[in-house]
C-alpha cells in the first residue's frame, strides 16, 4: 500500500512538472538558481523544488510605439518625434540576464539616439530625411541591443511635429509654391496656346499661297493653250484662203485679224516685225510652214 502510495506521489509530481513549449517560444530554466538551459518547442520535465522556469519568452517580432520624444534640431527648434521600433529575441538568455527591463530600455535608448541624430540637423532636412534617420537609429540600436539578445530589425519615424508657428509658416509657404506653380502652369498654357494659334495662321497663310500658286499657274497654262489654239486656228484658216488664190491685201488683212486675236484684248500694244510688210510673203511661208507639218 505504501508503495502505491509513492508510486502515485511520483506519478503526481512527474505530470505536474511537465512542460510543454508552444511555437514561436522559448523558456529559460535555472537549476538551484543558476541558469541552466534554454527549452524550444516541444515537451520538457523540470526537476521538482530544484529547477525553475525563470522566463518565457516570444520569439515573434514585437511592435513597440514609443510615445513623442522631444528633440531640437541644429536650428535650434523643438520638435516632437513619435517613433516605431520593430524587434525580435534572438538569444533568450541574453535577454533574461542581458538588462532588468529590455522594452525601457529600448525606449531610453531610442530616445538618446534620435537627439543625438536630429541634433546634427536643421529643420528642413529633419522632414525631408527620414529614410535616413530611420538608417541611423536602427544601425545604432541594433549593435546597442546585441548584447540583449535583440535584433532591431527596423525602426520607423512615424510622426514629426514642429511647433503650431512653425507649422502655419509652413503651411504658408507651402501655399504661396503652390500658387507660384498655378501662375507658371497657367503661363505655360497660354504661351502653348499662342504658339499653336500662331502656328496655325503660319500653315494656313501657306497653304492659301500655295493655292494661289496653283491657280494661277493652272490659269496661265490655260491661256497659253488657249493662244495656241487660235494660233493653230489662224494659221490654218490663212493656210487655206492662201490656197483659196486670196490676193495679198486679203492676205494682210486677215494677219492682222489674227494678230488681234491672239492679243485678244489682253495686251495695250501689239509689235509687228520689220518683215510684216511683206505680209504676202508672210502667209506664203506660214502656208508652206503648215504644208510641210
Amino acid at each position: 500500500m505504501l508503495i502505491l502510495a509513492l508510486l502515485l506521489i511520483v506519478i503526481v509530481l512527474i505530470a505536474t512538472n511537465i512542460r510543454i513549449v508552444p511555437q514561436a517560444n522559448a523558456f529559460v530554466l535555472e537549476r538551484l538558481g543558476a541558469y541552466k538551459e534554454t527549452w524550444q518547442t516541444g515537451l520538457h520535465i523540470k526537476i521538482p523544488m530544484i529547477d525553475k522556469i525563470s522566463n518565457k519568452v516570444s520569439l515573434k517580432e514585437h511592435v513597440i510605439d514609443f510615445p513623442p520624444q522631444p528633440v531640437i534640431t541644429k536650428d535650434n527648434v523643438s520638435i516632437n518625434i513619435d517613433t516605431v521600433v520593430y524587434f525580435q529575441v534572438t538569444d533568450p538568455k541574453k535577454y533574461a540576464y542581458g538588462v532588468e527591463n529590455p522594452i525601457a530600455a529600448i525606449e531610453n535608448l531610442t530616445a538618446t539616439t534620435l537627439r543625438n541624430i536630429i541634433g546634427e540637423m536643421e529643420l528642413d532636412e529633419t522632414l525631408t530625411s527620414r529614410e535616413r534617420i530611420n538608417s541611423k537609429i536602427t544601425l545604432v540600436l541594433d549593435e546597442a541591443t546585441d548584447a540583449w539578445g535583440i535584433k532591431i530589425n527596423r525602426v520607423e519615424v512615424k510622426n514629426i511635429l514642429p511647433p503650431r508657428d512653425i507649422q502655419q509658416a509652413m503651411e504658408k509657404q507651402m501655399r504661396a509654391e503652390r500658387e507660384r506653380r498655378e501662375i507658371i502652369l497657367q503661363a505655360e498654357g497660354e504661351k502653348k496656346s499662342s504658339i499653336l494659334i500662331a502656328e496655325g495662321k503660319k500653315e494656313a497663310a501657306i497653304l492659301e499661297a500655295e493655292a494661289a500658286k496653283q491657280a494661277a499657274i493652272k490659269e496661265a497654262e490655260g491661256q497659253a493653250e488657249a493662244i495656241k489654239k487660235v494660233q493653230e486656228a489662224t494659221a490654218e484658216g490663212i493656210r487655206m484662203i492662201a490656197q483659196a488664190g486670196a490676193t495679198k491685201e486679203v492676205l494682210t488683212i486677215k494677219s492682222l485679224e489674227a494678230f488681234e486675236k491672239v492679243a485678244d484684248g489682253q495686251a495695250t500694244k501689239i509689235i509687228i516685225p520689220s518683215e510684216i510688210q511683206g505680209m504676202a510673203g508672210l502667209a506664203s511661208s506660214l502656208t508652206e510652214l503648215v504644208d510641210k507639218a
